[in-house]
């Protein structure tokens, strides 16, 4: 993705020389055509607001500041400048609390780390102050390209920051702390790989790094090492086990592999240290529900909303346990919360979420669907998606993934006839069919597994497939050892997350994108296409707040685009791979369902088992939104959901009916 200029550019570059010369007032002035003619340019409406501030103007300051938070909550710059605003004026807790979110959405920012210092110190905080102040003499240690990496990687501009990186590290190649921006730079661009063997060579040169080894275990994590990332966490864990830091990693990456007990024991050692820590209490929270335990989890994340009421994570994981009804008090703090103008971007967006989902439990549907379109839009703020490129990355596949591709690699790949991969978009009722199935005797269910996506990733390095760059077209190159080399490997990484059955399920809903991949490197696999009514299913992703990707679902029209999209690369699969995907649509399995269950396993090739039937019995850990609604006997609570929001969905529907698609 290029990051062109801003227009701007040489109105900032004069109004900054003017500023430098004592002259505020003119140089707004200087900004002021620049900004008519671009209104939302960030780096001008900055400059204006330091200008604003040495000019003494601080109601337009003001202004300024809360028009760019707007535009880039979580641009770091801002929050400094709001820090020596506040400061100016003499609102020192204020300050502090700008100069605290600044650090926390870039750490490169030294001057921030040292207001803090200054002002900690006057506050009667000595070791707080001190270790601003040793953050700060960090930073100032660092070579000068570094930090100015740091700055532009925390501000989005990755392509920026890409380049000098690595100039940095052909100067100086055992520099650590240049080759861990360059790995959360790859890990932010997919190019994973890439980024392990950057964070496993900086710990190697540094072993007793903590930040590298905390690094390493969440990029292990993110190609689901689960097993390395434990054993990583469990080496931090061992140097010092009273470490509350180090008894939350390893809590976590051992929920990763199943061991719930060891997580739980370790959540309430660290709660015995931190009563009432909120982040812990959350994360023990989604442990319980995971696994079932509905009622102690509630009272987890009840308990962290207490302990810090605008913990927009807990609150959003209350409203997305499906089941759990807010009482009006909680209501109120909840919209008390999402007032204040220093709340977080993130928690913002949770507490919107929520309250969506709070409200239209109670049939107040209009202030509903302010909320979660409130949440939706500034989710947006930080999305790169482009719902244009995406169309053409299915496309792509559509023209690439013939029938003759496919006679041409038949009886290649890894024969393994292990995956059923339940496919589709969110929300369409997967997480049903694989409670269903996981619940027979010869399937172990797992998870919404990220190996496909991480192939095709590999596959295509940084490009888009739109781009008209390697992939899918390279799967034409593919050889006979590559296909089942790619099949293998595929087996190997997911056994991770089997009990022993011979069949698993792989849920990754968007892996509807690379059947002809999967199709390619393990011949033998079952696909089943989990199908929802259109309406219901686009108004649900939108409801829905996911913890990572499915970025299309932060709008309406972009929503309903990428459902007929995905619609239309299905009927390609269909007609390509005749007879090889089994689709099941979730009215049928709400009005049938035995017989949607016999269906199913006469396409698998396996027998009856009533346990598929009783599938809410079932018990195992389910980490989708839907968990604790499978947990229940079939019902029809979610189908017509959206005629309740009918007058607010008309971009929903006008970008279903451009594609021909009936509401």
């Amino acid at each position: 993705m290029s990051q062109s200029k801003d227009p701007s550019t040489d109105a900032i570059s004069a109004a900054r020389q003017q500023l430098v010369a004592g002259r505020p007032d003119a140089a707004i002035a200087l900004l002021e055509p620049a900004l008519e003619s671009d209104p939302d340019s960030i780096e001008a409406l900055y400059m204006r607001a330091v200008c604003e501030r040495y000019a003494r103007r601080i109601d337009d300051a003001r202004r300024t500041l809360a028009a760019i938070k707007a535009l880039s909550p979580e641009f770091g710059r801002v929050h400094q400048e709001e820090g020596h605003l506040l400061r100016s004026v003499g609102e020192d807790n204020a300050a502090l609390s700008a100069f605290q979110r600044a650090t926390r959405f870039n750490p490169a920012l030294e001057a921030s780390w040292r207001a803090q210092g200054d002002l900690l110190s006057a506050m009667g905080r000595p070791g707080e102050a001190a270790e601003a102040v040793a953050q700060a003499e960090r930073l100032k240690s660092l070579p000068k390209d570094v930090v100015a990496v740091t700055h532009l990687l925390h501000e989005g501009k990755l392509l920026k920051a890409e380049n000098p990186c690595r100039a940095h590290l052909k100067q100086h190649p055992r520099d650590v702390e240049a080759m861990r921006l360059l790995a959360e730079i790859g890990s932010r661009f997919g190019v994973l790989e890439d980024a392990e063997f950057l964070i496993e060579s900086a710990v190697a040169f540094e072993p007793d790094n903590i930040q590298l080894r905390l690094d390493y275990i969440q990029v292990l994590r993110k190609r689901q090492k689960f097993g390395e990332a434990l054993d990583q966490a469990k080496a931090l864990y061992d140097c010092d086990p009273d470490n509350p830091i180090f008894q939350s990693h390893l809590a976590i990456e051992s929920m990763q592999v199943g061991d719930y007990d060891r997580a739980f024991e370790l959540f309430d050692a660290i709660l015995k240290q931190l009563p009432g820590d909120p982040a812990t209490l959350t994360s023990r929270g989604h442990a319980l529900k995971t696994f079932g335990r509905q009622d102690e989890a509630v009272s987890s994340y009840r308990a962290a909303c207490a302990a810090k009421p605008d913990q927009g994570d807990a609150w959003y994981a209350l409203a997305n346990l499906k089941t759990y009804r807010f009482e009006e008090a909680e209501i109120d703090r909840m919209r008390e919360q999402e007032a204040r103008g220093d709340l977080a971007h993130m928690d913002r967006v949770h507490i919107c979420f929520a309250l969506g989902k709070a409200l239209e439990d109670r049939n107040h549907y209009q202030a509903s669907f302010g909320y979660y379109e409130r949440g939706n839009d500034l989710k947006r703020l930080q999305s790169r998606y482009d719902a244009d490129q995406m169309s053409g990355e299915f496309a792509a596949q559509r023209e690439i993934c013939t029938a003759e591709l496919f006679d041409k690699q038949a009886g290649n790949g890894c024969p393994a006839p292990d995956p059923i991969f339940i496919v589709g978009l969110p929300r369409a009722g997967s997480t049903l069919l694989e409670q269903i199935l996981a619940s027979h005797s010869l399937i172990d269910g797992t998870l919404e597994l990220p190996n496909i996506l991480s192939l095709s990733q590999r596959l295509r390095g940084r490009q888009r497939a739109s781009d008209k760059l390697p992939y899918p077209q390279n799967l034409h190159n593919l050889d006979e050892d590559q296909l089942r080399t790619f099949g293998e490997e595929y087996i190997e990484g997911t056994r991770i997350h089997r009990q022993g059955a011979p069949l698993f399920i792989d849920k990754m809903p968007n892996n509807f994108r690379h059947i002809g991949l999967i199709h390619l490197i393990l011949p033998n696999a079952k696909i089943i296409d989990a199908r929802r009514d259109p309406m219901d299913c686009c108004f649900s992703c939108f409801k829905q707040l996911f913890a990572e990707g499915q970025e299309f679902t932060y709008g309406l029209e972009q929503v309903g685009q990428y459902y007929a999209d995905y619609v239309a690369l299905m009927e390609h699969w269909d007609e390509v791979l005749p007879g090889r995907i089994l689709r099941v649509q979730h009215e049928n399995v709400l009005d049938d369902l035995e017989g949607q269950v016999r269906r199913m396993l006469d396409y698998l090739e396996l027998p009856f088992e009533q346990a598929c039937i009783d599938f809410h019995k079932t018990e195992h850990a389910i980490r989708t939104a839907s968990s604790e609604q499978v947990r229940r006997p079939i019902n029809r609570s979610g189908v017509g959901n959206w005629r309740a929001y009918e007058p607010w969905l008309g971009d929903l529907k006008s970008a279903l009916a451009r594609s021909g698609m009936s509401c």
